[in-house]
């Protein structure tokens, strides 16, 4: 159930969710006012107020272990470092400037058109809270950067990633498609974290008994689970869906059909094989109700950290030797199976609420600004990035308005 706002609403919202004339759930739900819609500007000056009203975890143990590694930030040092070893030619680096509670930013390198994810998400939280100065780099490229050890000199920069790696030290942040979906599923109803909840395919016992997987040729491994697919057809489903870094193997194994991922549910166990880096399916996957099946991996997003091998998922080695083993334990212990499955379901859908999103966002940026040596500037080539104009709703903020610094 998604609801969308068109105005500010001052004494609050009373949502009931009816099936028939019965209450569902804990209906009515009561938001005390006021409630703000997406793109009204009205920033909570007092951030812990807002992580208060959001019941933003008290620990978050991924972004403890990452700035484990910088127990300060040295922005001269960033400056003269970042744009030399990461900004060149094939480079996907935005630096940011967040002063005031206004974004700036500038471009390092030539592959940084996936800004408009890191952008989006940073203007939806200056809408919703009051940001601490900072100066960072976000890096939009797969693999995460900064492979430089704690102990070396010098030492290892807190670049900011969507990926985290166990041979790098970079900074992790949901992925760009986890947020683009938390932030769409504010807009309408697409393909993302809410929407999987709810089309979950058949109940477990009307499950196809396999295992399934499609996907692009993105790892040499999903061409091997193909081969096992096409040796043991009862026990797996998996076909390529794209060839573009194998394309001589397609003859040889064939190019499947694509299929909704609404489908991929009406088979009881998933394949979860990385991609380039982490397959960014996998909290989709999750959400399902099927049991995954998850390759060991050294790459990770930033909630694996809460999930745990056989409680929410069950681990297959990273040359997927014992895949079928694991297939045809799961259909010999098919209740076992079941509450793993949905062990995992219900964890990932605490981990991956948009209100955790926010959180997550924030403490990071927390994290950074607390371990700042200097204060940030807007530097050279840096540009405004400015809030959305939204006309067609309403926006009476409450709030008292932080004084801008206008450049």
């Amino acid at each position: 159930m998604r609801y969308r706002m068109y105005e500010t609403v001052s004494e609050g919202l009373k949502i009931e969710v009816l099936y028939g004339d019965e209450h569902v759930a804990q209906s009515p739900y009561i938001l005390k006012g006021p409630v703000y819609h997406e793109y009204c500007e009205c920033p909570e000056e007092d951030p812990q107020t807002w992580q208060k009203t959001l019941s933003c975890p008290a620990k978050e143990p991924q972004i403890a272990k990452d700035f484990a590694s910088f127990p300060s930030i040295n922005l001269q040092q960033m400056l003269n470092e970042v744009p030399e070893r990461f900004g060149d030619e094939r480079g996907a680096i935005v630096h940011y400037t967040v002063l005031s509670n206004l974004i700036y930013r500038r471009s390092l390198g030539k592959y940084t058109d996936f800004k408009m994810f890191s952008d989006e998400i940073l203007l939806s939280l200056a809408r919703k809270v009051l940001l601490p100065d900072l100066e960072f780099y976000v890096n939009l490229g797969d693999w995460p950067l900064e492979h430089r050890k704690v102990n070396e000199t010098p030492g290892p920069l807190p670049i900011i990633s969507w990926c985290g790696s166990l041979d790098s030290r970079d900074v992790i942040l949901p992925t760009y498609d986890i947020t683009h979906s938390t932030l769409e599923a504010m807009r309408g109803v697409t393909n993302d974290l809410l929407s999987i909840q709810g089309n979950t395919g058949p109940s477990w016992i009307n499950k196809t008994e396999k295992a399934f997987f499609r996907g692009r040729d993105s790892r040499e491994e999903r061409l091997q689970l193909v081969q096992l697919s096409k040796d043991n057809p009862q026990l797996l489903d998996a076909g390529i869906t794209g060839y573009f870094f194998f394309q001589e193997k397609e003859k040889e194994l064939g190019k499947a059909k694509l299929i909704g991922f609404f489908d991929f549910f009406k088979y009881k166990y998933q394949v979860n094989v990385d991609g380039t880096v982490a397959a960014y399916r996998y909290p989709y996957l999750m959400l399902g109700d099927s049991l995954v099946l998850k390759q060991d991996s050294p790459y990770y997003e930033h909630f694996y950290m809460a999930l745990k091998p056989w409680k929410h998922y069950v681990p297959i080695k990273r040359n997927l030797s014992d895949l079928l083993e694991k297939v045809e334990w799961a259909k010999e212990n098919d209740e076992e199976a079941k509450k793993i499955a949905k062990e995992g379901q219900l964890t990932a859908r605490d981990l991956l609420q948009p209100h955790r999103l926010y959180c997550y966002y924030y403490r990071v940026l927390q994290n950074y600004a607390e371990r700042q040596t200097s204060k940030p500037e807007i530097r050279d080539g840096m540009e405004l990035v400015p809030q959305p104009d939204d006309s067609a709703s309403i926006c009476q903020c409450h709030r008292k308005r932080p004084l801008r610094e206008e450049l």
